[in-house]
């Protein structure tokens, strides 16, 4: 009897790993309409395999230090700017893609596969790569444990959170950091292009199905695991790209169930 070879197994248990992750973060992106936050926030992981190229490092620490030196960035800049969100977010997304393919452009001697980071490899996940994704993963069910029905007063009212003795800047950092671990993580599942996809799709189906904001959650693990699943079989029926075939059977989830009428 054939065991699954360890590549496919690996892939398998990063993109789950990825998929449940991306789930709870993603449910508050879509209330909090921060979908452009997390784009900014994918382009900058590019910026961070220049940076690692550049350095000589390992290119998963650089992606996530830019990563988390953005988001701490972006937010410090959200609190003393008189620019709006949007304006501000726009600026540091495309500065910080342009910023890390110019560095490329500039090791003429590096060889990569750009479509890779661009596109996602999740053929490529490792066991040190499921590590990070595991402690990832328990930082986010902690925060969660913790911080769920704060998060949920903030989204509604962060005004009346903050009177409520809820720290809302505090509880908005460590989700914002949360959110960029798991984009630096997620170059390799579904690449810096559709990372963002990984996390707004499910959570948008799931507000399709579900009646509270416990059941949006659930419905988004579940959607999100099953894409991942999907994505991969499809990905080696076909012998398409993972990260895409990944995307588009979220998309096609979604599209399927947007003929069905919203709970009320």
């Amino acid at each position: 009897m054939y065991g699954i070879p360890d590549f496919l197994l690996f892939a398998l248990l990063g993109g789950l790993g990825i998929a449940l992750i991306a789930a709870p973060l993603g449910v508050f992106m879509v209330w909090q309409r921060q979908s452009y936050f997390g784009a900014t926030l994918a382009h900058s992981a590019l910026l961070g395999v220049s940076f690692g190229l550049f350095l000589q490092m390992d290119l998963t620490l650089s992606v996530i230090l830019v990563s988390l030196l953005i988001a701490l960035g972006i937010h410090q800049m959200q609190q003393r700017t008189q620019l709006s969100s949007d304006t501000l977010l726009g600026i540091l997304a495309h500065s910080s893609l342009a910023l890390g393919l110019a560095l490329l452009s500039l090791q003429n001697a590096v060889q990569i596969d750009i479509m890779g980071y661009l596109f996602g490899d999740i053929l490529s996940v490792t066991g040190s790569d499921l590590i990070l994704i595991a402690i990832v993963g328990l930082l986010t069910l902690l925060f969660y444990l913790k911080h769920w029905q704060d998060l949920l007063n903030i989204t509604l009212n962060p005004e009346l959170a903050q009177i409520e003795g809820i720290r809302v800047k505090s509880v908005q950092l460590n989700y914002v950091l949360l959110l960029a671990l798991m984009i630096a993580l997620s170059m390799k599942i579904v690449g810096v292009l559709l990372v963002t996809s990984l996390l707004i799709i499910p959570a948008a189906t799931a507000r399709r199905l579900a009646h509270s904001p416990e059941g949006m959650l659930g419905f988004s693990l579940l959607l999100g695991g099953l894409s991942v699943i999907s994505g991969l079989a499809a990905s080696m029926a076909w012998d398409i790209p993972t990260g895409p075939a990944i995307v588009l059977m979220a998309t096609a989830i979604f599209l399927i169930l947007l003929m069905k009428k919203a709970p009320n």
